[in-house]
């Protein structure tokens, strides 16, 4: 049976934050849902080669296409992203890149649901990048965006095994000059208690739109 919603990661950690919301909001749908973490398959930028023109299906030899006809089924998406270095992954900007597949002449993936995920700790990229996708989602694909949250990450240096020593750690530019690892807390997304209820709320609406819908 085709997934009703269809969650998307982005992040290549190991059941991470940004996996663990997007589940989350899958979970309080109430619908038949499939998540799908991109760093486990091959999912490849948009080589601009028009060949998805005639009849919007994407050439690129890579996994795309069987996600494409999941993208396709579903009938709202919650797509999660983090940002390195300020900008959006390059594993969600790939799939973003191969949207453009759906859009000629037929525009698939008008009207369908969407909801975001964006984890990080500078809050100035993540505003910059989901301001981005909803220009995307809304402006390019046509879709409805119902949701966007913001979740506080970790910074890769608490757990590289380095952050102290590291001449480069982000440890001193995030948190002072004396910052430490062992002073760092690690964030957990069911810690935030606003973003984690939110993650229910905005679940709960794409369930009880699409009961709405014909």
């Amino acid at each position: 049976m085709a997934a009703t919603v269809l969650g998307i990661s982005g992040s290549p950690v190991k059941n991470s934050n940004t996996d663990r919301l997007v589940n989350a909001i899958l979970e309080a749908t109430g619908q038949e849902t499939k998540f799908v973490k991109l760093s486990r398959i091959n999912v490849r930028p948009c080589f601009a080669c028009k060949q998805c023109v005639s009849d919007n299906i994407c050439k690129v030899p890579d996994d795309f296409q069987a996600l494409a006809e999941k993208i396709k089924a579903a009938r709202a998406m919650v797509i999660g992203a983090y940002p390195p270095y300020g900008q959006i992954d390059g594993f969600t900007k790939a799939l973003l890149e191969r949207f453009w597949s759906f859009r000629h002449v037929n525009n698939l993936l008008k009207g369908k649901l969407c909801a975001t995920v964006m984890t990080g700790i500078d809050p100035r990229a993540m505003d910059a990048i989901n301001q981005a996708l909803a220009t995307e989602m809304r402006d390019y694909e046509n879709m409805e965006l119902v949701g966007q949250l913001s979740v506080q990450g970790n910074l890769p240096c608490l757990t590289c095994g380095e952050g102290d020593e590291c001449e480069m750690s982000g440890l001193q530019l995030m948190y002072g000059p004396d910052a430490k690892t062992a002073d760092i807390g690690y964030s957990r997304v069911e810690d935030q208690a606003q973003v984690w209820n939110e993650a229910a709320r905005l679940g709960s609406l794409i369930g009880d739109r699409l009961q709405r819908q014909p």
